[in-house]
């Protein structure tokens, strides 16, 4: 078994091998000229990436990461690892980790184009490992004020070049989140997550939404949520609002077992977990259609629609659903 305090000194063997054998190579007279180095080169040769290069074998994924490209990585270091493994008491090492899994969390970390750190902006990017339908998982990009990467992973080293793309190394290994996380870590759905886990609930809305699925959500903003409480003189906070009468609208919300993508929308009719109805209208836009005559928008853009997660995907709307 591959344990812990023996990655690094197998990934050293590693560079020393690969290295003699890519390290030059030579023309006609004899010269010798460096080979390009790409993405898995230049991890080889980091050893504080030694736990990567070593889990990139496991998942087959070196030939991939050595293709053309080009690729971004967010490349978590050897203490990102080390810290992966100790959360897990049935992890001692990467042997333990089931190779499908590490295979999606390892693609979650790349994405097929090179974006430099100046490229970044709050926004959520497509990764490479894929979701429901093969759907490319939603990576967070959070650059007001820290740069943080899925709630809370924070470069370390940022554009480094390679021959096929270009690495920035963070200081978390970045588990592909579900709807639940995807929506604890948008600031815009703040309001959401409180109703969702408001205590008087009798439906536990986390564990539901944590389910296979797949969902679809349509996910109010923090101003639809405003809104919403402006609009009864009787309520100045979620707690105002019957439990009873929350439960239903929060089940209003979602769809089970789709997950429908922005561009999958056709007109019609869709039965949400609650049992009611909601009406697709693309007429003039993506619009919700509610049982209470509400016409409502789906807000359409790459931070707000198509949030994929591993069970399901997320679209923000601008009006709390009212059934």
């Amino acid at each position: 078994m591959l344990i812990k305090n023996q990655i690094p000194a197998i990934a050293m063997c590693l560079l020393l091998s690969f290295s003699f054998l890519t390290s030059c190579s030579s023309d006609d007279d004899g010269n010798e000229e460096p080979m390009p180095k790409t993405i898995v080169d230049i991890a080889v040769a980091t050893p504080d990436l030694s736990i990567l290069v070593a889990a990139l074998e496991r998942a087959d994924l070196v030939d991939a990461l050595n293709g053309d490209g080009p690729f971004t990585v967010f490349a978590p270091n050897n203490t990102a690892f080390i810290e992966l493994l100790d959360s897990n008491p049935d992890w001692d090492g990467l042997e333990d980790i089931p190779v499908a899994t590490l295979k999606s969390v390892l693609l979650f970390h790349v994405l097929n184009a090179k974006v430099m750190a100046s490229d970044l902006s709050n926004t959520y990017v497509n990764t490479m490992a894929m979701g429901p339908n093969d759907e490319a998982l939603s990576l967070q990009v959070e650059t007001s004020g820290a740069v943080e990467f899925n709630g809370d992973a924070k470069p370390l080293t940022t554009d480094i070049m390679a021959s096929n793309g270009v690495i920035h190394t963070i200081d978390k290994v970045m588990l592909p989140p579900n709807i639940v996380s995807l929506a604890l870590n948008n600031a815009v759905f703040s309001t959401l997550v409180a109703a969702l886990t408001d205590s008087r609930h009798t439906t536990d809305f986390v564990s539901v939404l944590s389910g296979n699925g797949p969902f679809t959500v349509f996910a109010p903003t923090n101003d639809a949520f405003q809104a919403l409480l402006d609009s009864n003189p009787a309520w100045s906070g979620l707690g105002d609002i019957p439990i009873a009468t929350l439960d239903a609208v929060l089940k209003y919300h979602v769809v089970n077992g789709a997950n429908v993508q922005s561009d999958q929308l056709s007109n019609g009719d869709i039965t949400m977990l609650s049992g009611g109805m909601i009406t697709i209208d693309l007429s003039s836009g993506a619009q919700i259609m509610t049982s209470s005559s509400q016409t409502v928008d789906i807000i359409v853009g790459e931070a707000t629609s198509d949030v994929q997660g591993t069970n399901g995907v997320i679209h923000a709307v601008n009006m709390v659903l009212l059934p």
